[in-house]
């Protein structure tokens, strides 16, 4: 069984005003694809082998969030987005390390998280980062003819797939690869009969978070229990 811990104050990437503390579940290498879907349920989450759920006195911004695939309807934007890109050619492969995965990962930093602190990743923290599992995880590959055009990092668990990461080609003018991303994760679940797909944390503060609430119906998990929002609608 994992034991839990919780680190000391540190500041918070999502929220810089702000110091935040993590809930850390260890030792890393006991936990399975099946105990970490538990974990998962229960609003944590995966960096590499370092999974944690913030867990922070005075702040209750993060919102774990899941969509409900079987109940999940696309928007009008959404059903553009998925035709604009059918064509795209799709592969899944066991987390491996390629220079070209390296090069669009970090085109991709420097072109939508200047200064983020991400955007100087060297080749050891994408590895720790994105490379490292011990649980079922996929690397997908998106190729348009013969170029890279995003890269994305999903865990599959027993009950849904959870989003780790998604990189792509933010150079590409009038495209719309990250709502495809997440619309072809939908329908993975579909293919695979998931019930959820996980997307992580839903900031409402945070202006990059909030694409997450496009995509419905999303639950929340508030005090332990995964519901719709209510009449008091965080989203």
């Amino acid at each position: 069984m994992p034991k839990f811990h919780t680190t000391n104050p540190y500041s918070c990437s999502y929220l810089p005003d702000r110091l935040a503390c993590s809930e850390i579940a260890t030792p890393e290498h006991l936990i399975d694809t099946k105990a970490y879907g538990k974990l998962v349920q229960a609003g944590f989450r995966r960096s590499g082998h370092y999974i944690y759920r913030p867990c922070c006195e005075h702040c209750q911004a993060c919102q774990s969030v899941r969509v409900t695939v079987k109940t999940f309807t696309s928007k009008r934007a959404q059903r553009r987005a998925w035709k604009l890109h059918q064509h795209l050619v799709v592969t899944q492969h066991p987390l491996h390390y390629k220079p070209e995965h390296y090069a669009l990962y970090q085109r991709y930093q420097s072109k939508r998280h200047l200064g983020g602190g991400m955007d100087n990743d060297c080749r050891e923290q994408y590895h720790n980062f994105l490379l490292q599992s011990y649980v079922n995880s996929k690397l997908v590959e998106f190729h348009e003819a013969d170029q890279l055009r995003m890269i994305s990092i999903i865990d599959i668990l027993p009950d849904g797939i959870s989003s780790v990461y998604t990189f792509f080609d933010a150079d590409i003018a009038h495209a719309s690869f990250g709502t495809y991303n997440i619309l072809w994760q939908i329908e993975q679940c579909r293919q695979l009969d998931l019930d959820y797909l996980y997307l992580g944390y839903w900031i409402k503060e945070n202006k990059k978070m909030r694409y997450k609430a496009n995509f419905q119906p999303l639950e929340v998990l508030i005090n332990g229990r995964w519901q719709l929002p209510g009449s008091g609608n965080i989203l």
